[in-house]
């Protein structure tokens, strides 16, 4: 019986170990493959995030920059715009000139960044949009505009750079404790 030992039944006995081991390795690997997988696809999921997040900061802070240089130069137009002023008497003919030039070139640079500046004169007071520093009480302009601008203000798009300061017609009528004796 020696010659059965070594018929096809041993190999085929030595195959179905084999063959059950071989399923199980090889059930094994495709596990681990998916697992690996799974964890590379996560990998390159948090590393876009990580990119795309870092892309909207760098944005954020260069925006946060350019707006503090911008608010800085704002004085600047201001006391350019004094000096143009009805009233302010200027000598020089070449001087006003000069002034009204810089004036233009600081504006067009705020107008190249976003920056706009709009005249608001009889328009409805907004306090998100206007600073009130005065009110004044006429009675032949609607309640709540504004009669008068003492500074511009400066928005890019939506975002309120800086309020501008009016003066507000007033119509409410004074409470009893403002009547004089």
């Amino acid at each position: 019986m020696k010659p059965t030992s070594t018929s096809p039944s041993t190999p085929g006995v030595e195959g179905v170990d084999s063959g059950a081991a071989a399923p199980t390795e090889l059930e094994q690997l495709r596990s681990e493959l998916a697992a690996q997988q799974a964890r590379e696809s996560r990998l390159a999921n948090d590393f876009e995030s990580f990119r795309r997040r870092t892309r909207q900061e760098t944005e954020t802070r260069a925006t946060a920059q350019k707006n503090a240089l911008i608010l800085e130069l704002l004085p600047a137009i201001d006391n350019l715009e004094r000096a143009l002023s009805p009233g302010t008497s200027i000598h020089s003919h070449q001087l006003q000139d000069g002034v009204a030039m810089t004036l233009t070139q600081l504006r067009q640079l705020l107008t190249k960044h976003g920056i706009e500046s709009r005249d608001i004169l009889g328009e409805q007071f907004d306090p998100h949009q206007h600073e009130a520093i005065a009110q004044r009480h006429n009675r032949t302009l609607p309640d709540q505009t504004i009669i008068a601008v003492t500074q511009r203000g400066y928005h890019q798009g939506s975002q309120v750079l800086r309020p501008t300061q009016v003066v507000v017609n007033d119509l409410t009528e004074p409470g009893p404790g403002h009547h004089g004796a």
